[in-house]
């Protein structure tokens, strides 16, 4: 009779680590999943950025007519 009232402490340690450990896991996919990631330039947007600022000093500077820069600009913002 006393190594059944030992074993009912031992699993109630053991439910109550499973349950932490349960809480730990979950806030951290929902605070991993709400840092913002979603909001963060990926890679492509930061080549798009710095292709269409070497496009604007290129038709600032006259080395591109308005045809030219509309054409390209219009292809970038398309990807």
């Amino acid at each position: 009779m006393m190594w059944y009232g030992h074993g009912m402490w031992f699993g109630g340690l053991f439910m109550m680590f499973f349950w932490v450990i349960l809480i730990a896991v979950v806030a951290f996919l929902l605070l991993r999943g709400l840092d913002g990631s979603r909001n963060r330039p990926t890679q492509s947007d930061s080549a798009t950025d710095r292709a269409l600022e070497t496009l604007n000093e290129r038709y600032s500077k006259g080395e591109i007519d308005d045809e030219e820069y509309l054409r390209r600009k219009k292809n970038l913002l398309s990807k």
